[in-house]
């Protein structure tokens, strides 16, 4: 994670409203991977799924040709934390599968994702999702004009303390719009150097916020094919993200389908 001069961009109305569609059309693929994630699906057949619905939609895949990226989904299984990629691979009763999912919708982009469980997973599985999650929920609410990023990071990571899970450091969430990946870098724990370049929140900046918690170490490494993650450990991780805006008198939840202010 690095730290510069941050250029952040503030967008108007008109740019909210298409990121809104974007952002609609990733919470509604997420949605139907609630339904489409079972033993016995491949990940390919997910990200076709996936990118049917984008396309159906007037969207396009954010991700596919994103600095070489194969494919329209990131598919991660058990101890890959994030960028898998979709393949022959098939989920098998008791796994984490998460999906993150980017869509670009007339040059404007939203992002999410979400980890969900295949089958029936061990109690400890289900408890980091549920951890994970509430990490997110945690950041969101947040969000507010005159808020500190820090004050988004020390809410996630308190949350995963109280577990005894650890941050991924190495993979942040982002500025949005325009492009995939804005300025300002979000982090999900407190560092010296977040807190020597923190930003105030205004009206009109829009963050994807994304914790990803592990089992075990916080540290990674990236597999041979260049782009999938995975715990240094090999223990399990989950990962759940939303695009959010910060409106006048709080936050909107982009990649929700059913979208109210806070």
């Amino acid at each position: 994670m690095s730290w510069g001069q941050a250029v952040i961009t503030i967008k108007s109305e008109r740019e909210i409203a298409k990121m809104r569609t974007a952002s609609r059309i990733v919470a509604e693929i997420l949605r139907e991977m609630e339904t489409w994630v079972k033993p016995g699906v491949s990940t390919s057949e997910l990200d076709r799924l996936a990118e049917e619905w984008m396309r159906a939609q007037r969207g396009e895949p954010a991700f596919k040709g994103y600095r070489g990226f194969p494919a329209s989904i990131c598919a991660s299984v058990n101890e890959e934390v994030v960028h898998g990629i979709p393949g022959a691979r098939k989920l098998k009763e008791g796994d984490l599968f998460t999906a993150d999912v980017g869509v670009r919708y007339q040059n404007y982009y939203g992002d999410g994702a979400r980890t969900y469980a295949v089958g029936k997973i061990s109690p400890g599985a289900k408890e980091l999702c549920e951890t994970t999650r509430q990490g997110l929920s945690a950041g969101v609410a947040c969000v507010r004009p005159g808020a500190k990023l820090s004050e988004l990071a020390r809410a996630i990571q308190a949350v995963a303390q109280r577990k005894g899970y650890e941050v991924v450091r190495k993979f942040v969430g982002h500025g949005i719009g325009t492009a995939l990946h804005e300025d300002p870098q979000v982090p999900n724990f407190v560092s010296p150097d977040l807190l020597a370049n923190d930003v105030v929140l205004e009206p009109g900046m829009v963050l994807a916020i994304e914790p990803m918690f592990t089992h075990g170490t916080h540290d990674v490494e990236i597999l041979k094919d260049g782009w999938t993650v995975v715990t240094a450990d090999r223990k399990l991780s989950a990962h759940f993200e939303d695009t959010v805006v910060v409106t006048a008198s709080g936050h909107e939840v982009l990649t929700r389908c059913s979208q109210q202010e806070g």
